[in-house]
């Protein structure tokens, strides 16, 4: 039942996304007078071999289009009469251009139209994220519940800080909540420094000199976490801990012997245990329980942590939620250009940071939440915005590129140049859906 619910609602917020970025495309494209002459949500043919195994589960023409639910249930598309993409090439667009094509309109208006989907992905995300802040708040950890202390990483050990550190003022003022300790502004005052209490002595901890820029190298935003206790929250369905048996709000006291009473002792636990079956044992109604679970080469078991420090929960008007959930919108798109930072960097790896499906419903999880829900569908949106503005050909990216050389240029690639960048690029899209459907998977099962 778990698999049925996390299928299901993938296959939902991809619908709902798909079909709101194709929608994009389609509106500015009607709106420039441009023949339309197919929007399907999924594909109504082997993707992307546009002539083959050609059927809809339902389609219907209105007007000059025709609207459909495809079969393969990857994407979606729309159809623009005169542009070169997955269901025309140059061949077929041989003849004299008509005024109804894309290919007849200014450079500025195909921009536009190129620029739809990823415009209405964003719009999508903002709107999602404003009503979740409406709806519910805004969730932070008071200052107050950080009551054991802190756990620094190699970054905060070496600006003094050390586990236990019980954060009480920053520059010299007390503060309410935790995530001030991570403000910019703090860290790059002049003199700044944050107070702690160490076995019951106050010490200064000065902030030394560009250490933002130590932690932008590192691709970091904390260099202390909070010292939480913790339960176990969800399972994720087939990986180590569920194999080994490990059950939601099981609360593990120690891995291969090591206590483990804060979340960050587990992860250090774990990371000594990487590639390893290893005795876990927890507290379950009561009962202590010792199981055999198998540590994933990265230190990981597979389950959400639940933290037992208690938040606390800011509310907004109508008016407020907006520039809140746009902040907390473009924060996706922020994080996404520091990931790729670190992997062209070389610091982080691309295959292991890179999902597909699987993954994906593994984070909608096995219980339908609905602030879950929309908040993965917001995060996916804004994801979506941002891959699909790469400079890849077949991505919108690759378009908007071509289309600004027309324009700084005062010339257009030849129809052949476009077929065959698009040909490279579903190429490279093609190999990338290879990866993460099967030979990722496959790679999970040794």
């Amino acid at each position: 039942m778990e698999v049925l619910i996390m299928a299901g609602q993938m296959l939902l917020g991809l619908s709902i996304l798909v079909g709101l970025h194709e929608f994009g495309h389609f509106a500015a494209a009607k709106y420039f007078k441009i023949r339309v002459d197919k929007f399907y949500i999924f594909f109504d043919f082997l993707f992307p071999m546009p002539g083959v195994m050609n059927f809809a589960l339902f389609k219907k023409k209105i007007g000059e289009t025709e609207y459909g639910l495809g079969w393969f249930p990857l994407g979606g598309y729309v159809a623009i009469h005169g542009m070169i993409d997955e269901t025309q090439d140059a061949e077929s667009l041989s003849a004299e251009p008509q005024p109804n094509e894309f290919r007849a309109k200014p450079a500025w208006q195909r921009l536009i139209v190129m620029l739809g989907g990823i415009i209405m992905n964003v719009i999508t995300g903002i709107v999602i994220f404003s009503a979740l802040t409406f709806i519910y708040g805004e969730s932070y950890l008071p200052a107050s519940e950080v009551r054991y202390g802190v756990v620094p990483n190699k970054l905060g050990e070496e600006m003094g800080f050390r586990t236990g550190d019980k954060i009480v003022k920053i520059n010299g003022r007390p503060f309410t909540e935790f995530n001030e300790v991570y403000n910019t502004d703090v860290m790059l005052s002049s003199n700044g420094y944050y107070t702690v209490d160490r076995n019951g002595q106050l010490l200064d901890i000065p902030i030394p000199p560009g250490f933002m820029d130590r932690l932008a190298a590192k691709g970091q935003t904390a260099f202390v976490l909070p010292r939480n206790p913790f339960v176990v929250g969800q399972v994720v369905s087939g990986s180590g801990a569920a194999k080994g048996g490990l059950l939601t709000n099981d609360q593990i006291t120690t891995v291969a012997g090591k206590p483990t009473q804060f979340f960050p002792e587990l992860q250090a636990a774990l990371l000594a245990s990487a590639g390893k079956t290893v005795p876990v044992q927890v507290t379950r109604n009561g009962q202590a329980i010792t199981l055999q679970i198998a540590v994933d080469e990265e230190g990981h078991i597979g389950f959400m942590p639940k933290s037992l420090l208690k938040d606390a929960t800011r509310t907004y008007g109508l008016a407020a939620s907006v520039p809140a959930g746009t902040k907390k919108a473009f924060g996706v798109i922020t994080t996404q250009m520091k990931a790729f930072g670190q992997i062209l960097s070389g610091n982080a790896s691309f295959t292991k940071n890179i999902g597909g499906p699987v993954e994906i419903a593994q984070q909608y999880g096995g219980q339908w939440e609905w602030e879950r829900f929309w908040t993965l569908t917001g995060m996916l949106s804004m994801v979506l915005a941002f891959m699909n503005l790469l400079p890849i050909p077949a991505l919108d990216g690759g378009h908007v590129v071509f289309l600004l050389y027309e324009m700084i240029a005062g010339r257009k690639p030849s129809d052949a140049f476009m077929e065959n960048a698009q040909k490279v690029g579903m190429v490279l899209i093609l190999g990338l859906m290879a990866y993460v459907l099967v030979i990722k998977q496959v790679l999970k099962l040794f």
